[in-house]
């Protein structure tokens, strides 16, 4: 599970922004939280509100970063930059992450200082008994313009090490070499609608990865379909079919559709998905990026979570987070969002306000470190009325 992480000069963030998932003790016992492996209490729900332009998504997007380059930056090509942007008041500083999760019931801290050009610092510990022990750690060093390296139970050949490029992290490279700890690594998820250009918006591209996702498993596409048909959306089941069509160079061949089934009494109407309102295709897209973290565990990044959804929405998609018997893997979901609606349904704990000051800086806190915020405040009503901030300026 994700316990924490900060970061700095990335994007609109300048300066450290803390974002943490523990529990303190006087945060209820619910299905909203879950107790680690390694023991501490951990919130399954956290949501990000804030003002348009506040930088709500570069909140969650230093997650997706990390995981797409700690997992899978050997794939980039060797002159390319690293694919994120530092503050634009802050180019000539590099970008630093530090994140701790859980794994094998030990606790884990991976931090990261990078620019576009190259890593200037990577490093992995794990917690054994009360303190910290590096796994590995890498340095640029600008006098001989290579890598000092060390590890310490990592198994990656020092030889093979030093050969890992600038723009990629050691961990995506020891896994080409089938590192062991690197490919249990490799096995951590992060699935999200979000990439470095920010929120991937409702296309024709994303509907079609989604439908390749469900084409690929079964039991998944099962549960879309009993979801979307039990959400009220007017279907009877969500179902695939094989199509026949050409491609842009005349040649047929067969893909999988989706279709909305319909019923009225005995007789049913199949409409393509894509003839359905914006909601059903949102939600039916919205669900390849959740169901595969529940399925497996995981933690799903999701960007405008009621986008072309109703706010009703919301409580159901949650609630999918909040079971333990759609939730056995104590996946875990982070989301930006809009509507205040969702303030109704989380503790204080659960809530990342996010505002931009006159310098372009954004900033963080979450709502239960705001002095005066009683656990029993309509959250709701005081967000709406400006008190705890976050709030357009209009």
């Amino acid at each position: 599970m994700l316990h924490r992480y900060r970061f700095k000069n990335f994007y609109s963030f300048r300066d450290w922004c803390d974002i943490s998932l523990e529990q303190s003790a006087h945060v209820p016992d619910t299905d909203r939280v879950a107790r680690a492996d390694t023991g501490q209490r951990l919130t399954k729900l956290l949501a990000v509100m804030g003002a348009n332009g506040s930088g709500k998504t570069n909140v969650i997007k230093p997650l997706v970063f990390l995981h797409w380059f700690a997992l899978f930056s050997f794939q980039s090509k060797p002159d390319a930059e690293i694919a994120f942007r530092p503050h634009f008041f802050s180019n000539d500083d590099a970008a630093q992450f530090e994140l701790w999760f859980d794994m094998d019931g030990d606790l884990w801290r991976y931090e990261l200082a990078v620019t576009p050009k190259r890593v200037l610092r990577e490093a992995l510990f794990r917690k054994k008994s009360s303190v910290f022990s590096y796994v590995f750690v890498r340095q640029w060093d600008d006098k001989t313009t290579t890598y000092d390296i060390k590890q310490k139970g990592f198994g990656f050949r020092p030889s093979e090490a030093a050969k890992a490029r600038q723009n990629a992290s050691l961990i995506s490279t020891a896994a080409q070499y089938e590192v062991p700890l690197a490919l249990d690594l490799a096995n951590l998820r992060v699935l999200s609608n979000v990439n470095q250009l920010g929120r991937i918006g409702l296309n024709l591209d994303t509907f079609s990865t989604a439908t390749r996702f469900y084409s690929g498993s079964q039991p998944l596409c099962d549960s879309m379909s009993a979801l979307l048909s039990g959400w009220d959306l007017g279907l009877v089941r969500v179902e695939l079919r094989p199509v026949r069509v050409r491609d842009e160079q005349g040649e047929e061949r067969e893909v999988q559709v989706p279709f909305g089934v319909h019923r009225q009494g005995s007789r049913e109407h199949a409409l393509p998905l894509l003839g359905e309102s914006s909601g059903t295709q949102g939600a039916y897209t919205l669900l390849s990026n959740i169901l595969p973290a529940l399925e497996f565990g995981g933690v799903a990044v999701i960007d405008e979570m009621e986008s072309d959804l109703h706010p009703h929405m919301l409580a159901p998609i949650l609630d999918l987070f909040m079971s333990p018997e759609t939730n056995p893997h104590k996946a875990q979901i982070l989301f930006t969002c809009h509507a205040p609606e969702v303030l109704n349904l989380l503790h204080k704990s659960q809530v990342v306000l996010v505002q931009k000051d006159e310098n372009c800086d954004s900033m963080a806190w979450r709502l239960d470190s705001v002095r005066g915020v009683r656990s029993d405040d309509n959250l709701y009503a005081k967000y709406m009325a400006g008190a705890y901030g976050a709030v357009p300026e209009i």
